[in-house]
């Protein structure tokens, strides 16, 4: 049977302006994908490319700087903890076993390192930061106080970052490490070791200006504990302390007797707390002095984000600032 004339025209008979809107639907539609093709084909940014663990938080902080991007840092002694009684935790263990490199002071100070790299079975690359500066011993710095605080000379001093030339030698040591971990960073590492030692250099300048007025038997001052002989020796400071090197050490009655003697016969007025110290010595010996604790000044550790000392240059500024102000008296 013959069809009528009036059957709807095939496909290739259709208008002009029903192709048009086909082909606009379909540039639509490939518009809306456009964006989950590209999600799919671009590749994930790239991590840091090496794991790195520092000991304490004022290490940290220098690792940080001349890692930056690239380099991923656990602290296991962090802002406001004591890395002389530190008792490591299994997540530390792990967190050391999974590292490339273990950063860490060296001089006695991470009494407890060795045992760490072998609970967590460490095999990798180890830089001790201290490496190529001569140490000073206890009580060689000019401190003048006796032989008799609670600490044996001839050991070690451990608090190295205490002078800005030897924090300095750490970040040399420290972009060593890291360019043996990671040779692809090694140029970057170089330039930001390069930046962050003039900010080094400046701060030292700086330092050494704000000591520059002040007459040198007027650079007297009480501490906790023995932290500052690296300071002492740098910028020209008497620290005195009843107790030793370590927030462990326990100070002598002779020594703290000796001390209250030397304070009061040569008059000094600047008398300091220690971040992570007990108080109640310091204190103890305002009393018997008269003189009125200074403040405090951090030693072995930075702040937290809030406080006066969250990096290296700020803890080196901030403990400056209340040095000078106090030996100035009021």
């Amino acid at each position: 049977m013959h069809h009528p004339a009036s059957i709807a025209p095939p496909l290739a008979h259709t208008t002009r302006s029903t192709r048009r809107g086909w082909l606009g639907l379909a540039g639509l539609s490939l518009a809306l994908l456009a964006p989950s093709l590209q999600a799919q084909t671009t590749p994930p940014a790239a991590g840091p490319a090496v794991r790195a663990v520092a000991s304490f938080s004022i290490l940290g902080n220098l690792v940080r700087q001349v890692g930056g991007d690239r380099v991923a840092v656990d602290v296991l002694v962090g802002p406001g903890s004591d890395a002389h009684v530190f008792q490591p935790t299994p997540t530390q263990a792990r967190q050391v076993s999974q590292a490339q490199v273990v950063f860490s002071n060296g001089l006695g100070f991470e009494g407890w390192m060795a045992r760490l790299l072998k609970t967590a079975g460490y095999k990798g690359q180890q830089v001790v930061v201290t490496q190529g500066i001569q140490p000073l011993a206890a009580g060689e710095h000019a401190h003048g106080h006796g032989h008799s605080h609670g600490h044996s000379h001839g050991a070690p001093d451990p608090h190295a970052w205490q002078s800005v030339t030897h924090a300095m030698a750490y970040v040399g040591n420290i972009a060593k490490g890291l360019c043996t971990a990671d040779a692809a960073g090694c140029d970057a590492y170089k330039a930001n070791a390069a930046a962050y030692t003039e900010q080094l250099r400046a701060l030292d300048a700086e330092i050494q200006a704000a000591w520059a007025t002040i007459p040198a038997a007027q650079r007297k001052v009480i501490t906790s504990h023995d932290a500052f002989g690296y300071y002492a020796k740098a910028y020209g400071v008497r620290f005195l302390a009843p107790q030793g090197l370590s927030t462990e050490s326990e100070a002598s009655a002779r020594g703290v007797a000796q001390l209250v003697r030397q304070i009061r016969q040569e008059n000094i007025q600047a008398l300091f707390v220690e971040s992570l110290s007990d108080p109640r010595l310091i204190e103890q010996i305002g009393r018997e002095t008269g003189v009125r604790p200074s403040g405090e000044l951090y030693a072995d550790s930075l702040s937290d984000a809030s406080g006066p000392a969250p990096t290296y240059l700020a803890m080196m500024r901030a403990n400056t600032a209340a040095l000078t102000q106090a030996v100035k008296g009021p």
